[in-house]
């Protein structure tokens, strides 16, 4: 399996798949916060498409932070992965979920900064993250562009898992998944570079695209 120097580079990769979409006028890129709004950035200026951001927070079992049992996402979506939240206790799943709906709150005043809300009625949704794990959070973000009246939700990844895969592509129109290594490890094995991404970094990154 390739591993990918930095985001950039995976984003460069990804938008070489992608060149179907490019100068189409119903695309818009979307990136998912934190780590997919750099690879969206190079995806967008690529195809020569707007770029916004979509703000998503997984909810992590407990004693496994990394490990998803569903995902949140702006106006009131929630997805559940049910196999994994019936092994947690109903109090537990209400203190993940309330502090993860405070921080998707805090980060869509942040990122959206007055903006106004997404509004992708008729457009085209690529929706970019550094890769996909459980897909619970991708999961979330193509139902989450759907009510916001996505005609089509495209998926875009440089790598994945399997499971992950198969879900999305009942879900989504499109998925497009540079790598699905049989042996998934987590995301940020398959980067040289997989800092993490700071508010800063992705308000920056919004400016620019402005």
């Amino acid at each position: 399996m390739t591993t990918y120097c930095d985001r950039a580079e995976a984003g460069r990769a990804l938008a070489d798949r992608l060149t179907d979409l490019a100068g189409q006028p119903d695309v818009i890129v979307l990136g998912l916060v934190r780590g997919g709004v750099l690879v969206a950035k190079v995806v967008a200026e690529r195809l020569d498409a707007p770029m916004d951001v979509l703000v998503v927070r997984k909810l992590g079992v407990p004693w496994a932070p990394e490990v998803a049992y569903g995902a949140l996402g702006p106006g009131g979506v929630q997805v559940l992965n049910e196999v994994v939240a019936s092994r947690l206790s109903d109090a537990d799943k209400a203190e993940v979920r309330q502090r993860e709906q405070a921080e998707l709150e805090r980060r869509e005043s942040r990122y959206r900064a007055g903006r106004p809300p997404l509004n992708l009625s008729g457009k085209t949704a690529v929706v970019v993250d550094d890769g996909l794990a459980t897909g619970a959070t991708a999961r979330a973000a193509v139902q989450v562009a759907r009510h916001l009246g996505a005609a089509r939700v495209v998926v875009a990844v440089p790598v994945g898992s399997d499971q992950a895969y198969e879900m999305l592509a009942a879900e989504s129109d499109q998925v497009v998944c540079l790598q699905l290594p049989p042996d998934f490890a987590a995301v940020g094995a398959y980067y040289d570079d997989f800092h993490e991404v700071s508010d800063d970094e992705v308000t920056d990154l919004i400016t620019a695209s402005a």
